[in-house]
């Protein structure tokens, strides 16, 4: 069931998202060759619990961390550990944050010094797709025309879009209804009412759109092993233009 949030919950899922945001600005200056993606974990659950916040990924469904850090062919749920960020690698970060009961949702990928030119492309082009997604997300529009106009930058530009794996809807819950695929056609699905909050967080590949989880349970990879990239903003519909809530 889709909710439609008070002023009230939305001033919570805001500072939720505050939170977040804040994070992946802070690790964007740490983000660098030589660092491994065990302290990038571990400088975004500091931060987030000095925010008056907490981890919203820390126990959820037994997940031992506070971020998803996902390396060039991870796609999402990459584990933290000791291994450490190369030049030329892109790697995902997925940050949440729970405040006074509400939860915020937010990713980037970055890249790890230079980059080649398909990596920063796929970059560039994957963060395109979330503001053409976000761009759609108007009371009175269609869940469908959000993923439609994400496959069709995606596949002009010669990169997949994953079908596996969705956005969701954000509220008391860190994934509520309704799931947003990246990929459809203008016009399907639920129709979009002010109130709503969303997490867009289209996943573009630069080979084919297969994945598969790798045998820690949680790490999805490309099944090809090329490059994949993931953004996420968490969204508010409106009467007018969506508000990106994870937005400093």
């Amino acid at each position: 069931m889709i909710t439609i949030k008070t002023e009230e919950d939305l001033e919570k899922i805001r500072q939720a998202c505050k939170i977040v945001a804040r994070v992946l600005e802070k690790l964007k200056k740490s983000i660098k060759p030589g660092i491994s993606t065990l302290e990038i974990d571990r400088i975004a659950e500091e931060f987030i619990k000095k925010s008056g916040a907490l981890p919203a990924f820390l126990g959820y469904r037994g997940y031992k961390f506070s971020t998803c850090i996902s390396i060039n062919e991870q796609v999402v749920h990459g584990l933290p550990s000791d291994r450490k960020l190369k030049e030329g690698d892109i790697v995902g970060v997925d940050v949440g944050a729970i405040f006074d009961g509400y939860y915020g949702d937010n990713a980037k990928t970055f890249s790890v010094g230079a980059v080649g030119k398909k990596a920063k492309k796929l970059i560039a082009i994957t963060e395109e797709c979330l503001y053409l997604g976000i761009k759609q997300a108007r009371d009175g529009a269609h869940l469908g025309d959000i993923g439609a106009a994400i496959q069709s930058h995606a596949e002009k530009h010669g990169f997949s879009v994953v079908r596996d794996l969705f956005g969701h809807g954000v509220g008391k819950n860190l994934h509520e209804d309704p799931l947003i695929p990246n990929f459809g056609k203008k016009g399907d699905g639920p129709e979009l009412k002010s109130g709503m909050v969303l997490a867009i967080e289209p996943m573009l590949n630069i080979g084919r759109s297969d994945i598969e989880t790798l045998e820690d349970n949680w790490t999805v990879v490309t099944k090809d092993r090329e490059m994949s990239a993931h953004f996420e903003h968490t969204i508010a519909v409106t009467d007018g233009e969506p508000e990106i809530l994870t937005k400093t």
